[in-house]
């Protein structure tokens, strides 16, 4: 492993680093591992951080000298949880560079993401000062990240190689875990999110040497489709999204030639078809946000139960400018610009 300094400020974040949130708990341990390996096979170097606040009662209502006594403690226990995360990092080959952040763990981990190439943290934490890392900022972090983030299940402990993680957790400790196939899989629903998040799932597919597997669900028709804008029937609603899919397809394997994709058009709602494709995929992708269907529930309540019950590592893509997406339309049929 590389450097170990607990002290530095994020202009000092090297601009294509990875950076991961730890707390101490199972979580944050899967999210630690799966950074590492991917830093890994980046080449990247992986910032461990950890960030703790003085309690407000402490500052307000007690007076300096005990203020600076908690605030010892606090980071006392922090520098703990830090020095404990790196000893699952033994043999890897990594750049590691441990830090110590005061602040809110959402906006220290927000802060970080203006120069990270890719955030990671686990799904849930354990609660208290150190463990508001996981939890509400996994929730929070993917829907204003400047970079991608990627969310890692407690249960993706066996492909990581520590399968006794995952068999802590009581609803997951009777289930068996699926073979992982070689695909990254990118849910879309037509807009321009959606296509961000599927040139982002291409590179990846490319980056791993996996194929490339882009879903559309077709949920209990409500009319919020983003390239329905009106009730149809259900046979017609499939012949156009099968012939903008076939379309989306030609247009990603023009940027991407060498990745095997393929396009899906399957009946469910969308989260519980996401969360099944999480089970069996490398890699799970989908953009912040979108007109109807995966992307445009992404940050609501759909988007919840997608990271907090996907059955592998999910990746959301921030939405961002990319001059690939201007010649989408040569392709074929895509729904309007929304006005």
């Amino acid at each position: 492993m590389g450097s170990e300094h607990t002290e530095g400020s994020s202009e000092e974040l090297a601009q294509h680093g990875i950076v991961v949130g730890v707390d101490g708990s199972d979580q944050s341990t899967c999210a630690l591992l799966w950074a590492a390996q991917e830093a890994e096979r980046r080449k990247a170097p992986l910032y461990v951080v950890t960030a703790y606040t003085v309690p407000v009662f402490a500052a307000s209502s007690m007076d300096a000298g005990y203020a600076t006594v908690d605030d010892e403690v606090i980071r006392e226990s922090a520098q703990s949880v830090l020095q404990e995360s790196l000893t699952h990092l033994a043999g890897l080959q990594v750049d590691v560079h441990p830090r110590i952040e005061t602040g809110d763990a959402a906006g220290v981990l927000l802060d970080l993401s203006e120069q990270a190439e890719l955030m990671v943290v686990g799904s849930r934490g354990r609660g208290g000062f150190v463990g508001r890392l996981l939890g509400s900022v996994s929730s929070a972090l993917p829907a204003h990240a400047k970079c991608p983030t990627a969310v890692i299940p407690v249960c993706t402990g066996a492909r990581l190689g520590h399968p006794e993680l995952g068999r802590k957790q009581g609803r997951d400790r009777d289930k068996p875990a699926l073979a992982v196939e070689p695909v990254v899989v990118v849910g879309v629903d037509g807009s321009e999110q959606a296509r961000m998040a599927s040139l982002a799932a291409g590179e990846e597919a490319r980056s791993r040497g996996l194929a490339l597997r882009v879903i559309c669900s077709v949920a209990p028709f409500n009319g919020s489709l983003a390239w329905v804008p009106a009730p149809v029937d259900r046979e017609a609603l499939h012949a156009d999204l099968a012939l903008q899919l076939a379309a989306g397809r030609d247009w990603l394997q023009s940027h991407y030639p060498d990745v095997d994709i393929t396009v899906d058009l399957v009946d469910g709602p969308p989260a519980e078809v996401l969360i099944a494709a999480s089970a069996t995929a490398e890699l799970l992708v989908v953009g912040t946000r979108g007109r109807g269907g995966f992307a445009g529930m992404l940050m609501g309540s759909t988007s919840q139960g997608v990271l907090h019950h996907a059955r592998g590592p999910v990746l959301v893509v921030p939405d961002k400018a990319d001059p690939r997406l201007e010649n989408r339309s040569s392709f074929g049929p895509m729904v309007a610009p929304a006005r």
